[in-house]
């Protein structure tokens, strides 16, 4: 597919979403708000990372389709409210991306990706005392953000402004630390103090892994999809006996799961 694809068909999803927006179109369309849509936005993104995850190029392509939609649609009808439109959209993220890549559309210099993302963020908070905003340490990582995406988000944060263990070895010792915590809350018997610790222990973890350089949320989606290829592979073995996995003692389920351990490939990484 050619790299120098313009957009010129954009206009073409934005005239098709104003005709099902009109006083004789779509009845489902015209009845929608922004808030109900908002579990359609969400479910489309999570559908193109699986797209992604999956490395298949059609779905990709088909689940941006959906996603832009969404975008689209939300901007008619804040235009149906005279607040804004798609061209503002449009040209608001523009004008943020020239203007927060001085290196590419100014004189800036720099040397490395890591310089960029210092830059980023000096570009942020200029613009903020430009508009009066004081912006505390830990504000822009939006609280409906899976868990341990968020708890990434912020550990990072935290650690720009110089909060984190300095080494590995450091937060290493404190999963440690909250395991104990866990243990001493579990011979406590209470359940608001295990879940307490539990959540501790989980926020140690994704720092952990995001000082090795690990998403946490997607090393937990990788987990996920070896773990359902791998059971799925597992019922297939089962059911192809006459059997259910249900009334299969767990003994015999562990024996089969390292069987297909041992001769299932892989999943490919992202």
């Amino acid at each position: 597919m050619p790299s120098t694809q313009r957009g010129s068909s954009f206009p073409e999803l934005v005239e098709i979403m104003d005709r099902l927006l009109a006083p004789d179109g779509c009845p489902w369309d015209r009845e929608q708000t922004l808030q109900t849509l908002e579990p359609y936005l969400i479910e489309e993104a999570y559908e193109v990372l699986e797209a992604i995850d999956l490395d298949d190029p059609r779905e990709h392509c088909e689940e941006l389709g959906d996603l832009l939609f969404q975008i689209v649609f939300q901007s008619a009808l804040r235009a149906r409210e005279g607040k804004f439109g798609i061209d503002d959209v449009v040209r608001a993220i523009a004008t943020k991306m020239t203007r927060r890549h001085p290196h590419v559309f100014g004189e800036a210099k720099v040397k490395d990706a890591e310089e960029v993302l210092a830059n980023w963020g000096k570009l942020k908070e200029a613009e903020h005392k430009e508009k009066g905003i004081q912006r505390r340490a830990l504000e822009g990582v939006p609280v409906n953000l899976p868990a341990l995406l968020r708890a990434q988000r912020i550990g990072e944060k935290a650690a720009a402004v110089g909060f984190d263990w300095p080494d590995v070895a450091g937060v290493r010792e404190k999963i440690d630390e909250e395991i104990r915590e866990i243990d001493e809350a579990i011979s406590g018997g209470d359940p608001a103090q295990i879940e307490h610790e539990i959540g501790d222990l989980l926020l140690a973890v994704s720092r952990f892994s995001a000082k090795l350089g690990v998403a946490p949320e997607d090393a937990l989606r990788s987990a996920l999809r070896r773990f359902q290829s791998r059971f799925e592979a597992m019922e297939d073995r089962v059911i192809s006996r006459g059997d259910k996995v249900g009334d299969t003692p767990l003994e015999e389920l562990d024996r089969i799961w390292n069987e297909v351990k041992k001769v299932q490939p892989p999943l490919p990484k992202k």
